[in-house]
């Protein structure tokens, strides 16, 4: 199935917003602290929007909250912790690629969705680059960056899970009233971590910048960014529309160094090579499978 032009290019637009939205990320943490930026996108994702939008009809309000606090205070939180704890922008969206694996072997596990031997070697691709990541790196704080970046990987997976099994007629909605679960849990976890310190003093140490990087995500990031990711979903088929993804970590570095001239190694440049091909590998093996299937039929049709 063909991709209409106006299709790809919006799509495109959402891959490059949410690649940057790493950099917009770690401008917003100059000013706020992770748990609170964190609480205050969740926050506007809900308002003033959950007052227009009614509640998704096939939706129980157990989902939502289940989905709310493991994208918000899961995904969402493990991000912000991985930018606090010396993981670049670039590298992050890059490792947040990570939850295209944990989506498959969930649907492995839970909806005994199928991992064939092209799955193992995009995963085997990519699990080389994780390493070489890690052992590259001296720095404990980093080492405890990917850490949370591989729990938000995880969290993504889950929700990606979530959406798969209830299947919201209305994504936007799902998204806004799921937000209403999460914002709360962020504030206690905001009060636990680091007082009402961060709550206090906000208005006094918020930045035009903090302020751009928490409405970006919330509404940009967000809002935009998963209604049109969804609709995309529901016109065309997963394949022919997931490749697309490749664009996200490709705006993420690119991004990371416009805005803090990020340079790369050539270990990390090596480590993103590995990623990249394991990612592409994954991303298309039903394609890589069906042209090993044809070229297998050839040989022994040669026989």
């Amino acid at each position: 199935m063909t991709v209409k032009k106006s299709d790809l290019a919006i799509g495109i637009l959402v891959m490059i917003i949410w690649g940057a939205n790493f950099s917009v990320i770690g401008v917003g943490l100059g000013s706020l602290d992770p748990f609170l930026m964190t609480f205050l996108r969740a926050i506007l994702c809900a308002f003033p929007l959950v007052f227009f939008i009614k509640k998704p009809k096939n939706i129980s309000v157990s989902t939502l909250a289940i989905y709310g606090i493991i994208f918000g205070v899961g995904m969402g939180g493990g991000m912000n912790l991985a930018m606090t704890n010396g993981l670049s922008a670039g590298m992050t969206s890059v490792l947040l690629q990570f939850s295209a694996f944990f989506t498959i072997i969930f649907g492995y596990l839970f909806l005994k969705e199928n991992i064939t031997k092209t799955h193992v070697v995009g995963m085997m691709f990519s699990s080389a680059g994780l390493l070489i990541i890690v052992f590259a790196s001296n720095d404990h704080s980093t080492h405890f960056g990917i850490l949370f970046i591989l729990l938000a990987a995880l969290c993504w997976a889950a929700c990606n899970l979530i959406v798969k099994i209830k299947k919201p007629e209305d994504m936007i909605a799902f998204i806004v009233w799921s937000s209403l679960f999460s914002a709360p849990i962020l504030l206690i976890v905001t009060l636990l971590a680091e007082g009402s310190e961060p709550l206090a003093h906000m208005y006094s140490t918020l930045t035009w910048q903090g302020a751009f990087s928490v409405l970006f995500q919330s509404y940009v990031t967000t809002i935009f960014g998963y209604m049109t990711w969804n609709n995309l979903l529901k016109k065309y088929p997963t394949h022919t529309i997931a490749p697309l993804s490749l664009i996200v970590p490709v705006a993420g570095i690119f991004t990371s160094y416009l805005f803090f001239h990020e340079q790369l190694s050539a270990i990390q440049g090596l480590a993103i090579l590995c990623i990249f091909i394991g990612i592409s590998i994954f991303i298309n093996s039903a394609t890589i499978n069906k042209r090993i299937s044809k070229h297998q039929a050839q040989c022994l049709n040669t026989l």
